[in-house]
């Protein structure tokens, strides 16, 4: 019999019908948010730890002629390649179920990892670590993000918080584990390792996940006239913008450690710490969102993250400012990835979030994989200490920039979308 169950983009029109004394707030719902955490962990956490990849790659000649704007657009390729499939995961979550996903994800994750492990050209480490973990990435992601949203309604920015943290966490440990598995164990049992755990760990997370209840509904039209508003317009600017700052700077930080004197290892501390504060600044965003308000927070949350990059980045000689960088910079950097859905329904009304989330995840496709190859071509021909100079003021900028996108939705759009609710008619 064919699952009926909605899928996260279609669970705002099921929502609707559901009072909110429906929500279970808790329940078997803790038990999901604890396995969409750990599934984090070992998807987007795994994808963080590639700023130590990066910096091995670099300062290693394991793939002899491949140049640091290969390795840069890897970084990207993964990323990009998740947003890009949301669309086919979301249908397949809506005509299957969410663990046909997330287990399908799990077997291309694994692969990815495994055949990395054997790459020795260029050209397969772009299929293994770029095309195949991204699509692993995109279909755990899409079948997992979510599930929670059906268990809560009055915790739920904090149910969300708590899971998104899980890619700060994960995005920690194997920042450190990955770069002493390399030191100790070498790079092919560094990935084969990677995978063994990702395979185990999702398997069981993501078959323990289950949507509250059995709900039908229809899959919604995407509604094609939300790139009319200017509201919506300056929202997906916001994540571009986002979006392609938090690649370059998570995937920076590591090799500009190394690049200023410090190791290996201590660049993958810095990583490390940078994931650290993510797993604090998300859940920290959720709470903070609900008391004071969606846009403002991550309006001030996104401008903090550019401020720090000019005015405490540039200065970051020892490694003491470094790491004190890293967690700062870390609790506001990855505001994108836990605002997002609660700021898209600031933006648009409930029944359209579903394509409102769907356009913006598949938008941030071009700027995640061309952000770290910006980066990298912004060094080019500076030495000395100055050679992350361009790449910090690119990133402290671009932050700026989408915080500035939000201006318009606080003093101006949000207003309108208030005045359109109040004229509605009650029933």
């Amino acid at each position: 019999m064919a699952s009926d169950t909605p899928t996260h983009y279609e669970m705002t029109t099921s929502e609707q019908k559901l009072p909110a004394d429906k929500f279970p707030e808790g329940g078997y719902g803790w038990v999901c948010v604890i396995c969409t955490f750990f599934v984090n962990a070992h998807t987007w956490g795994v994808n963080s730890a590639y700023g130590v990849f990066l910096a091995y790659y670099l300062y290693s000649d394991v793939f002899p002629g491949t140049t640091a704007i290969d390795y840069a657009f890897i970084a990207g390729l993964s990323i990009s390649v998740a947003m890009f499939i949301s669309p086919l995961a979301t249908y397949l979550s809506h005509k299957a179920t969410h663990r046909f996903v997330l287990n399908l994800g799990t077997i291309l994750e694994t692969l990815s990892l495994i055949t990395t492990s054997f790459a020795k050209r260029n050209w397969e480490l772009f299929l293994s670590q770029g095309v195949c973990f991204g699509l692993g990435l995109g279909f755990c992601y899409i079948g997992s993000v979510g599930i929670i949203s059906h268990w809560f309604e009055k915790r739920r920015s904090v149910a969300n918080g708590i899971a998104a943290a899980g890619s700060g966490f994960g995005g920690m440990v194997y920042s450190l584990a990955t770069s002493a598995m390399i030191s100790h164990l070498g790079f092919p049992w560094a990935m084969r390792i990677l995978g063994i755990l990702c395979f185990s760990v999702n398997t069981v997370c993501g078959n323990l996940l289950r949507v509250r209840g059995s709900v039908a509904s229809k899959q919604p039209a995407l509604h094609f006239s939300l790139f009319k508003r200017p509201e919506y317009l300056a929202f997906l600017a916001w994540g571009a913008l986002s979006a392609m700052a938090y690649i370059a700077l998570l995937f920076s930080l590591s090799s500009y450690s190394v690049a200023i004197g410090l190791t290996q290892h201590q660049g993958s501390i810095a990583t490390a710490l940078l994931n650290l504060g993510q797993a604090i600044g998300r859940p920290a965003v959720g709470l903070l969102s609900d008391k004071l308000g969606r846009i403002e927070v991550a309006l001030t949350a996104t401008f903090l993250a550019g401020f720090l990059s000019l005015v405490m980045w540039i200065f970051a000689q020892s490694i003491a400012t470094i790491y004190a960088f890293a967690i700062l910079v870390g609790l506001f950097s990855g505001t994108i990835w836990a605002a997002a859905p609660a700021l898209g329904a600031e933006v648009v009304e409930l029944s359209e979030l579903s394509s409102a989330l769907c356009f913006l995840w598949f938008i941030l496709a071009p700027p995640t994989s061309v952000a770290e190859v910006i980066a990298l071509q912004l060094r080019g021909g500076v030495v000395g200490d100055k050679e992350y100079l361009r790449v910090q003021l690119f990133i402290g900028f671009i932050y700026i920039g989408a915080s500035c996108c939000l201006v318009p939705l606080k003093f101006g759009f949000r207003r309108r979308k208030l005045e359109r609710a109040k004229s509605i008619p009650r029933s």
